[in-house]
Order: structure tokens, then sequence, then C-alpha cells
């Protein structure tokens, strides 16, 4: 199973990989939701790069990235998820379950996060709510195209098996 560990985009083939990824992950999405305009898919390797973003990566022992996760940090503190995807080979071995639960628990457990999916992305919304998140409204910024907002409160601890939430004092 892979770890998370820190990817570093000045890397060619950290880079490379990372964008091979999130072109075949967003391939996915684009079919289940319907809508192949995601802007990741048109997105280069040096716009990518270019991103003010920090970087997350499942990495396998051989180092292999088997998925990422990168976000922003709002001026506010809160933090605002861009992008967590998977390799396609990896799928439903909980790289991004692995993904998620460590930043959520260890890079910012009491930090207010935010996060955008297609609204019918069946398996991000599953996972998103699995993991304390809680859905707002739902926006369509393009024609053709329905986003679900999501949110998890700072302090919010998720009940990782059985899908319930708490709140820590």
């Amino acid at each position: 199973m892979p770890n998370p560990f820190p990817l570093d985009l000045t890397d060619d083939a950290t880079a490379a990989a990372v964008h091979r990824i999130g072109r075949a992950a967003y391939t996915v999405e684009a079919e289940l939701i319907g809508f192949d305009g995601i802007p990741a898919l048109r997105e280069s390797l040096t716009d990518m790069r270019g991103r003010a973003l920090t970087w997350l990566g499942a990495v396998t022992p051989d180092g292999t990235v088997a998925g990422f996760l990168a976000w922003q940090e709002e001026a506010d503190g809160q933090i605002s998820l861009d992008r967590l995807c998977v390799d396609p080979a990896w799928f439903r071995r909980g790289v991004a379950s692995l993904l998620l639960r460590h930043a959520l628990e260890e890079l910012f457990p009491d930090r207010t996060v935010e996060v955008t999916t297609g609204a019918d992305n069946t398996p991000a919304i599953t996972l998103y709510t699995r993991l304390g998140f809680i859905r707002g409204a739902d926006f369509s910024p393009a024609p053709g195209l329905r986003m679900a907002s999501f949110a998890r409160d700072a302090g919010t601890r998720a009940a990782w098996e059985g899908g319930g939430t708490r709140r820590h004092p």
C-alpha cells in the first residue's frame, strides 16, 4: 500500500506522473458526470506546475505515485482542496481515503476544508460524506456542468468506520 509523501513538482518525473494521473482520473470523472470540459483535462504540464498548490502523493515503496491531493491555503487559514486524483490502476484500493484522511488528521486537523466535485461523481461524494464533509449548495459554473460543494468545519472528526461524524470540544 502506498504511503502519504509530499510531492515536489520541480522534479520532472514526479510532475509528469502527477500530470498523467490527473488526466487519466479526470477522464474517468468526465465520463461519470457527462461533461468533458473539466479544465484540468486541458491543463498543460507547465500550467499545472505553475499552480500555487501544495501537493501530497500516495507513493509506493518503489516510488510509484498512485494518487495525489493538492490544495491551497486561503488568506483566512481555510483549506481549499483543488484536486484529489487516483491513477485508475489504483481505483478502489483506498488511495483517495488514505490521502484525504492523512491530510485531515495530520496536516490540517483544526482547519475548515472546502472542496467541489461533479454533482454526479458518486465515488467522490461518498468519500467526502464518509469523511465528515457536509454537502452545500450545488451550482452550475458552465452549461451542462453541475457541481457539488462540500465543507468540513474545523474540529470535525469523522468516524472512519460507520460513516458518522462527531465534533471535538
